[in-house]
């Protein structure tokens, strides 16, 4: 029996009382497979019993089970989920929107989504079953409103018109440079491998700020922060990544030496396709052929 399982068995009693499952129709064996997963998951960071436990206990059990009974379909649970986040995302949306029409239209395009009216392989799509319940569920659901209006803003972007291609001269740009050379393709598997094992909120402002030209002010907006606190989490993202970025060149067969001159030498030229690090699920094709250049030895400028 794994760790995770033994941890969980005794606790689940627990657990279970303080997550409401009854009144939501979400069954405890159905319950116990959710946490099991997601124990499951943390055990590459926490591997001692202790570890588990403390990871099993800070959980927001009730968040996590209203999200689960939710996008498992049951209606007595959507409807207290509506009753006590259909407001706070709305005032959400505004914050992102600054107009009442478009806040609505923001919020409301994502209760599909947060439903699952979908479905895939015979099995419901829900976001909410996503949710973890590592953090609250509201800012868990404001960052998905966020990565929605970024979403949103990219497809606009995308629809241009040819007359105006024409008037901005788009359609006679001049040829592209020669690409630049090739990095050692161990870099550009480490850069991905950082970017990946980034958070969903950390993604959305490394998207809008990178790849979407968002100013500070703006993206301090969407996720409703002050603008000091996107300035302070992009040059600590930066410092993060270059630190994961070296590490994963190490374990890749390269020295640390022959890793920071890696960096020195390539990581200002290096152009990645980072769309499957950074582009969230809900995000349609807008980095399909765009290759940005990543920065990790500097925040922003």
């Amino acid at each position: 029996m794994s760790t995770v399982q033994s941890v969980l068995d005794d606790l689940l009693p627990d657990l279970h009382a303080k997550s409401g499952c009854e009144k939501l129709g979400l069954a405890r064996d159905s319950f116990a497979a959710i946490l099991l997963q997601i124990g499951a998951k943390q055990s590459a960071e926490a591997t001692s019993e202790s570890e588990v436990r403390t990871f099993f206990l800070t959980l927001r059990v009730d968040e996590l089970a209203l999200a689960r009974a939710c996008a498992a379909g049951h209606n007595a649970a959507w409807e207290i989920f509506l009753t006590r986040y259909r407001e706070k995302l709305y005032q959400s949306a505004l914050r992102i929107a600054r107009e009442d029409s478009a806040a609505r239209e923001l919020a409301d395009s994502l209760y599909a989504d947060l439903y699952g009216t979908s479905t895939r392989e015979g099995q419901r799509v829900s976001k909410l079953a996503s949710y973890t319940g590592r953090g609250s569920l509201e800012g868990w659901l404001r960052t998905v409103l966020a990565q929605e209006y970024v979403n949103r803003y990219r497809r606009t972007k995308r629809l241009v018109s040819l007359d105006e291609e024409s008037e901005e001269g788009i359609q006679f740009r001049a040829p592209e440079p020669d690409p630049v050379p090739a990095a050692d393709p161990r870099l550009a598997q480490a850069a991905d491998e950082a970017l990946a094992a980034l958070s969903a909120e950390d993604r959305t402002v490394l998207s809008a700020y990178y790849l979407d030209d968002r100013t500070l002010a703006e993206i301090a907006r969407i996720l409703g922060v002050h603008e000091s606190t996107i300035s302070r989490k992009l040059d600590k993202l930066a410092k993060a990544l270059r630190k994961q970025i070296l590490a994963a060149l190490g374990r890749r067969g390269m020295s640390r030496r022959q890793a920071e001159e890696a960096l020195e030498a390539d990581v200002r030229d290096l152009q990645l396709d980072i769309r499957r690090s950074l582009a969230q699920e809900s995000s349609p094709p807008a980095f399909s052929e765009k290759r940005v250049e990543t920065r990790v030895r500097e925040g922003p400028g």
